[in-house]
């Protein structure tokens, strides 16, 4: 989990980090945190396991790390988060030893995250690790929330 760790520790992942804390600080709703990127990774790689889907665990935490990275630009600039987070992990996937075809891997469950929900692959397992990676059951503002109920993750489960 080297190049991951690498990730983590990217000039550029903990500014665009810092920025999303300040964004989110006072977001009564979910927060866009490194808990909520490890959540995602971790699920997507227990369906992996569990559906005997081959993946690359350090492609799976990548992806969960970078996939929500770019959301303050999405409240600063109006840019979709998954697109945002895109742009902005091609370079740290780079700096941080990812092959080519490893980086394109990455950045397509980022670009998917919100829209791979049928796919019977990683990017569909890593859409559905998203949403059940939230404690909506257990969350004060769930009635506030503006998610479809349908989305919302009322019982543990994955």
């Amino acid at each position: 989990m080297n190049r991951v760790n690498a990730v983590w520790r990217h000039k550029t992942y903990q500014s665009c980090l810092a920025k999303l804390r300040d964004w989110e600080e006072k977001r009564e709703f979910c927060r866009h945190t490194p808990e909520h990127f490890l959540d995602v990774a971790r699920l997507t790689w227990i369906l992996a396991l569990e559906a005997g889907i081959a993946a690359d665990k350090e492609i799976v935490y990548a992806a969960g790390l970078l996939h929500d990275i770019g959301r303050f630009r999405q409240y600063e600039e109006g840019i979709p988060h998954e697109q945002a987070s895109a742009e902005l992990a091609e370079q740290i996937l780079k700096d941080c030893g990812f092959e080519e075809q490893e980086q394109e891997e990455i950045l397509r469950l980022i670009r998917e995250h919100r829209t791979a929900g049928q796919a019977e692959d990683l990017a569909g397992l890593f859409y559905r690790a998203d949403k059940p990676s939230r404690s909506c059951f257990s969350c004060p503002a769930r009635e506030k929330c503006d998610w479809p109920e349908e989305k919302k993750n009322l019982e543990i489960r994955i």
